[in-house]
């Protein structure tokens, strides 16, 4: 694939991230990407106003989840711009780094890899950037999937980039905590070749709602081993 022919778009799932969603918008690099789509998941905020003001189309998703909402942006996507090649998945909080999109889409353009994988742990992650249990999750979560799937990953990380029709065949369901891992085990079972980048981590702007509570921690480990293992 040629840069210049490729439509790429870019779905980024969003709740009460009005101090962070300016700097993701802004620094992602707008000669790679067509189109910037937030999805807000009912954010009480300013989030869909700043979300707007810096240019990206907005939609709404009341249902809270991060799968929920990247649902409705892939729904958006097939219905409204069909034709788009690439979608990348970029969270909302400025804790990755938007301008290393590039390399994220760079397996795909170059040598026609179907999915990448932004991995933090084989890049640079900004000192408590990522918790000890996510840490110790994602290293546990990666030994599953190549002892079940046979599939190597390092990470779960949210900066991905996909195929659109090979995402489309991935049928997704997931509607919250389980939705990256549920992309890599169903990635891996349809055989499709996938890749990883390293890619930057920094402490996010304001707190997490998953790993920044003990609640939210113990429902994502939870629902991502019990995703490892459903599609067995």
């Amino acid at each position: 694939m040629e840069l210049n022919n490729v439509v790429c778009r870019v779905i980024i799932p969003a709740l009460n991230e009005e101090n962070a969603i300016s700097k993701v918008i802004n620094e992602i690099p707008i000669a790679c990407v067509k189109e910037i789509i937030v999805v807000d998941n009912g954010s009480s905020d300013d989030t869909v106003i700043v979300a707007k003001a810096s240019g990206a189309t907005v939609l709404k998703e009341p249902i809270r989840g991060y799968g929920a909402a990247c649902l409705t942006g892939i729904k958006y996507v097939k219905e409204k711009a069909p034709n788009t090649d690439i979608i990348v998945f970029l969270d909302a909080d400025y804790s990755d780094y938007p301008q290393e999109l590039p390399s994220v889409i760079q397996p795909i353009l170059r040598d026609n890899i179907d999915m990448v994988i932004g991995s933090r742990a084989l890049g640079k992650a900004e000192k408590g950037a990522l918790t000890p249990v996510q840490s110790f999750g994602n290293w546990l979560s990666a030994k599953l999937l190549k002892l079940i799937y046979k599939a190597n990953f390092t990470d779960l990380g949210p900066f991905r980039a996909i195929k659109f029709d090979k995402l489309l065949e991935l049928n997704m369901q997931d509607m919250n905590y389980g939705w990256t891992v549920e992309m890599q085990v169903k990635a891996a079972k349809h055989k499709l070749s996938f890749t990883e980048v390293p890619v930057s981590y920094r402490n996010r702007i304001g707190k997490s709602k998953v790993s920044g509570t003990l609640k939210g921690s113990i429902l994502a480990g939870y629902k991502i081993l019990y995703t490892i293992f459903k599609y067995i």
